[in-house]
């Protein structure tokens, strides 16, 4: 059932914007179209996977109560997500991690090193006062960029060294 929440039309991207390079994963969850979003995005290289949790449609969260195992499923998620795009756990570059609980956060990080290991995205891990479910303890969102690694000499305009 769709969920109508404003009185206007839908958005629709200016006609320069070609509707072709932008493709969406969906996790079938029930607030995806309500809300408006989608479980990943990818437009050319860059891939942005929404807020994860490890929510269950009605059940407790996947690994219960233990901040660790949340995580891993978290990562386990994104790690399909990133899959279905064309991408890996080894494109990531960027981690944003949201904890209920921020003296946990050991807990959080060894699971995220364990997973990420060499490939080291940047992270930032904050305490939020809650997620959508008191239940839920984790939340993390993605960036991965696949493709051509660039160097940072590749960056500097023509004729310019360091």
């Amino acid at each position: 059932m769709a969920v109508q929440l404003f009185d206007r039309p839908r958005y629709s991207p200016p006609p320069t914007l070609p509707a072709m390079g932008r493709f969406r994963v969906s996790s079938g969850g029930e607030w995806e179209a309500a809300v408006g979003y989608s479980r990943a995005v990818r437009v050319g290289a860059h891939i942005a996977v929404a807020g994860t949790t490890a929510a269950r449609p009605n059940q407790p969260p996947a690994g219960g109560d233990d901040i660790a195992e949340q995580t891993r499923e978290v990562l386990r998620r994104i790690e399909s997500a990133l899959n279905q795009t064309g991408a890996s756990l080894s494109d990531v570059v960027r981690t944003r991690i949201f904890v209920t609980d921020i003296s946990r956060w050991h807990e959080v990080g060894l699971v995220h090193g364990a997973f990420f290991g060499d490939i080291r995205p940047a992270a930032t891990m904050v305490e939020v006062s809650a997620l959508i479910d008191p239940a839920l303890l984790v939340e993390i969102e993605a960036d991965a960029i696949v493709g051509k690694l660039v160097r940072p000499l590749d960056l500097l305009p023509i004729g310019v060294l360091p």
